[in-house]
């Protein structure tokens, strides 16, 4: 485990949250193992979400007509992309897990942590037709979404109201993190955290901290169709 480099892209506004807490246990526990562990708090960097031509450096591809994505490409390319994406690509390029630790909002990632998935996985850089999905460029590296829901277990079961949560899940793990070629490990998913008591958010926790300590075992979840729509 020693040297191993993990990458942990946050998303609480308060430190204090469950969140905020989730993320420390994983620092601290991750640490402990012997991994070098680095952390984007998105909102403490006040990280831009949306794709605008800011993104590109220099002069356009094409000035007469903007295509993000063809401009960000051909950026890449020539190293052109603003120094924030670079950092956060760079960041990304080292490290062999990527955890993801946001509270679900609307059945998906706060805006901020779609923003930095719009700007970092750069076509070129993470993937590139008909690089993808299993040959995607990021295909070393694992990732885990951790995230804590409004609503109980129940509801987001197939005859809940919410639906199963792998709905929610498939466009996270599946069409980004599985389209980069990255293997996904089971989701750590903290159920209503707001409606439970003291005693059982410290549960949930420990129940990180535990899984944490075995984590490099585990083996990757299948990310096919069918494991989300079965």
């Amino acid at each position: 485990l020693l040297g191993r480099k993990v990458l942990i892209v946050y998303a609480h506004q308060e430190p204090k949250s469950l969140n905020g807490s989730l993320k420390n246990v994983a620092v601290e526990e991750l640490s402990k193992q012997g991994c070098s562990v680095t952390v984007s708090d998105l909102y403490a960097m006040q990280f831009e979400p949306r794709a605008t031509r800011n993104d590109i450096v220099g002069c356009l591809h094409n000035p007469e007509k903007f295509n993000y994505g063809v401009e960000v490409r051909e950026a890449y390319k020539r190293g052109g992309l603003s120094s924030d994406v670079i950092e956060e690509q760079k960041k990304v390029q080292e490290a062999d897990l990527l955890i993801f630790q946001f509270p679900l909002y609307w059945l998906s990632m706060p805006a901020i942590m779609k923003g930095w998935m719009d700007r970092v996985l750069v076509e070129g850089f993470a993937h590139q037709f008909p690089d993808c999905y299993s040959s995607g460029y990021l295909k070393n590296k694992l990732a885990l979404f951790s995230f804590t829901t409004g609503g109980s277990q129940e509801m987001y079961t197939k005859g809940g109201i919410s639906g199963d949560i792998r709905y929610a899940l498939w466009p996270m793990q599946h069409g980004i993190m599985h389209y980069c070629g990255v293997k996904v490990l089971a989701p750590h998913i903290c159920f209503g955290p707001e409606s439970v008591s003291e005693e059982e958010r410290k549960e949930m926790l420990l129940a990180w901290a535990q899984r944490l300590k075995t984590l490099w075992k585990e083996k990757p979840i299948d990310c096919s169709p069918e494991w989300y729509f079965k």
